[in-house]
Formats: structure tokens, C-alpha cells, sequence
């Protein structure tokens, strides 16, 4: 049953990585459209301000206005086709729905034919010599280069493909030769074969990009994880270990320490005072608090309106986490006497901790669940938080924290067996300063 769940688990989190991988690939492809229809706006312009500022060049390259006004369709209607290619990825990305593979290689290839029809036309009108040696083959690196945003390797190679072959395949039908009536076949195998060079150099660093989005995907899929897991109860160096070490949703057996934290007489100071006067105190009291739990490897599970109740040991396994829970309680506690020098509304702690078994882990509702513990041991060091009120005291210990403290605990004062609610057996309770 455990692998069945930690399966569907990576199974989830892989359709979430190639869900939103999909969605970053659409996004670039949106742009590489944009980038296309603009530059069919500044072929358009370029046109038309050769034919009004110099309408004797636009006669000799095009002989008369016929061949510009089909440059000027093809133009328009390659612009056209990708107002509707940009319309078809809009929508698939509202839908989290990726491009058939073949439709990409279809539109490809149309995309890539727009320089050849138009070199066509001004073969016809200027000659192979010089529309060959004319700037229209360098139109395209313009769509090889835009290629490197498709982030496929093969797709940006086959974009260079085709502009090659089509290049070659227009120079060789229409026989293009030099001055002397010699055929340039090497001139024009060696600029094609660069062109397929720079295909396949777009494709790799497009593949560089798509493994770059994969990764920083994966990293805010991972923390993304964390942060449902464990909601904003986790310090940021216990996020990296977590990423680093991976977690479990499904509740495992620990060993971890318990700790109460109750505010003592919070209820009557905050009488009167106003909401937001009550608000900043705590707000003020936990960030000191919490702080002091990530600096010991805590992390608060739950805020319990004014206390909470912190975890040494899960999900981090740590060895020494009484040790660890000891010595935040200790620096709490000291903590709390530098605030309330320094304020006229000074607070009182109650905390206590137990070290034992529990069962850690994502619990809840199949549409919200939180990481949290269960087990007698949760439901003790409550009952040893509530009894700093019978005592007067402000930090007790169970008999396990004291057995693990070892040395370290020599200062613990001996309470006795005290009778505990819910427990029929009284139980030993310690006391530390």
C-alpha cells in the first residue's frame, strides 16, 4: 500500500513537471510567433518605402509592380498564418494542452518555404545571379535563429534542413552561374551547408534552454511540495535539506521530541487592548520564538492561537532532538525575559516537551492535508505544557527527555509522580530552569 501511494505520489508530481514544462514551451513558442509577425510588419515596410522613396529600384528588382504586389500577398498571408498559429498555441495553453508533434513539423516547414517563394519570384523578375546574391537568403537565419525557441532540437535542425535543401534546390534548378557563365554548385553547397550548421547549433542551444526550464521546473516543483507538506512552518535552510534529502506524505514511525509553547495570561492582557495592539505582540513574540526553533532544527507545526506546537525530529530525522528541543526551550525562556523588559505588556511561557514515538506524517482530507503528528506521546507533552500552571513552573520535562539528556540534564529538579489527566498511572515529571 505504501509504494501504491509513494508511486501515485511521483506519478502526480511527474503530470505537474510535464504539465507546467508544456506550458513554458508554449509560452516561448508564443514568442517566437510575435517575433515572426513582426518581422513580416518590417518586410512589409521595408517594401513599401523602397517603392516610395526610390520607385526606379523597386522597378528594377521587381520590373514593374506586379512581382512586389505578390511579394507583398505572400508577405501578408505568411502574417495571417501566424495570427492563427498564435491564436491555436493561446488556446491550447488556457487548456494545459500541448501542439501535435507532427503539426509543429508541418508548420515548420510552411514557415520556412516563405523565403524560397518569394527568392522564387525575384528569380523571375531580377535573374538567378542576382537574386541569389541578393539579401533574401539571408532571411533564413531569421527563422532558423527564431527556431531556438521551439526548445527542440530536432525541430530547430529540421527548420535548418529545409531552409538548406530549398536554397540549394532553387539555385540548382535555376542553374545560377558567375560573370564568366561558370555554375557556383560549391558557392551555393557551402552557404546551404551553413545554414544546416546553424540549424542544428539552434537545436542544441534550444535543447540547453529546455533542460534549464526542466530544471528550475523540477526545483519549484520540489519546493512547491515542501511548502503544501509543511505550509510556512519551515525555515529555509530546513526547505534545502528537505529538497536535498526528499520527504514522505506517508506517515512513518519516528522518534522525535515534543513541544508545547503556551502564553500564560494572554487571554486577560489582551482584554484590553485593541485587536491589532494583541496582533503585534504575538506576531512579535513568535518571530523571536520561531526564530530560535530554526536555529535548534524545530520546526512549529501548528500555531494554537496563542502557543504552538513545535516537532525536533521530524521530518528531518535528527538524533540528538531532545537535546535540540532542551536547548530552544532554554533560549526561549531567556528570550522572552530580554522582551519583556523592554515592554509594558511582559509575558509568561509554559512549555512542555516529551521524546518518543509518533506517526509522521501528510494527513487530512483527500482535498487538504497537512504534515502533523499523532500518537500518545503528541497528546503527553500537552498535558506536560498544561501542568506548568499546577506548578508555577514554566519549563517541564518528561522522564524520556531527562533519560536522553543524560549529562546535560543534571540541573532537571524531580517533581515526583504526578497524576496526569487522562493517564491512569501517575507518571515522573521534571522541572528545569
Amino acid at each position: 500500500m505504501v509504494s501504491f501511494l509513494k508511486a501515485r505520489r511521483k506519478a502526480v508530481l511527474s503530470e505537474a513537471f510535464e504539465r507546467e514544462l508544456t506550458r513554458e514551451v508554449l509560452r516561448t513558442e508564443l514568442l517566437r510567433v510575435k517575433a515572426l509577425i513582426a518581422t513580416g510588419c518590417v518586410m512589409l515596410v521595408l517594401l513599401t518605402a523602397t517603392l516610395v522613396v526610390d520607385p526606379a529600384i523597386a522597378n528594377r528588382i521587381w520590373r514593374g509592380t506586379d512581382g512586389m504586389i505578390r511579394e507583398y500577398a505572400l508577405v501578408t498571408g505568411f502574417m495571417l498564418l501566424e495570427v492563427w498559429i498564435h491564436s491555436q498555441i493561446s488556446r491550447n495553453l488556457k487548456l494545459d494542452r500541448d501542439l501535435p508533434v507532427i503539426r509543429r513539423y508541418v508548420g515548420a516547414f510552411i514557415e520556412t518555404s516563405l523565403p524560397t517563394l518569394i527568392l522564387i519570384l525575384q528569380i523571375r523578375s531580377m535573374g538567378a545571379g542576382p537574386a541569389l546574391g541578393f539579401v533574401l537568403p539571408m532571411v533564413y537565419f531569421i527563422f532558423v535563429i527564431l527556431s531556438t525557441l521551439r526548445l527542440d532540437f530536432w525541430l530547430s535542425t529540421f527548420t535548418g534542413f529545409v531552409a538548406a535543401a530549398e536554397l540549394l534546390a532553387v539555385a540548382l534548378y535555376y542553374n545560377s552561374s558567375n560573370d564568366s557563365g561558370e555554375p557556383l554548385i560549391y558557392f551555393h553547397a557551402v552557404r546551404s551547408m551553413v545554414i544546416l550548421v546553424c540549424g542544428v547549433l539552434a537545436g542544441s542551444v534550444g535543447a540547453q534552454l529546455r533542460r534549464q526550464f526542466a530544471a528550475s521546473i523540477a526545483a519549484a516543483t520540489a519546493r512547491d511540495r515542501v511548502t503544501n507538506l509543511f505550509g510556512q512552518h519551515v525555515s529555509p535552510q530546513v526547505v534545502e535539506r528537505l529538497m536535498a534529502e526528499g520527504t514522505s506524505a506517508a506517515g512513518d514511525l519516528r522518534r522525535v521530541a515534543v513541544m508545547f509553547v503556551d502564553f500564560r495570561g494572554f487571554t486577560a492582557g489582551a482584554q484590553s487592548r485593541t485587536p491589532q495592539e494583541v496582533v503585534d505582540r504575538l506576531d512579535g513574540a513568535f518571530a523571536v520564538l520561531v526564530d530560535i526553533l530554526d536555529r535548534n532544527g524545530g520546526i512549529v507545526n501548528k500555531f494554537l492561537g496563542d502557543g504552538f506546537l513545535a516537532l525536533f525530529g521530524a521530518p528531518l530525522e535528527a538524533a540528538d532532538a531532545a537535546h535540540r528541543s532542551v536547548a530552544a526551550a532554554r533560549e526561549m525562556l531567556s528570550a522572552m525575559d530580554c522582551i519583556n523588559a523592554q515592554t509594558n505588556w511582559p509575558l509568561r511561557i509554559g512549555i512542555g516537551i516529551h521524546f518518543g514515538e509518533v506517526v509522521a506524517g501528510n494527513i487530512g482530507s483527500p482535498r487538504r492535508k497537512e504534515y502533523t503528528v499523532i500518537g500518545d506521546t503528541v497528546n503527553f507533552a500537552s498535558r506536560l505544557e498544561a501542568l506548568n500552571k499546577e506548578f508555577g513552573s514554566q519549563l517541564l520535562i518528561s522522564a524520556s527527555v531527562r533519560e536522553a539528556l543524560g549529562d546535560d540534564g543534571k540541573d532537571a529538579v524531580a517533581l515526583g509522580e504526578v497524576t496526569v489527566r487522562g493517564y491512569e498511572q501517575p507518571v515522573p515529571v521534571f522541572q528545569l530552569g
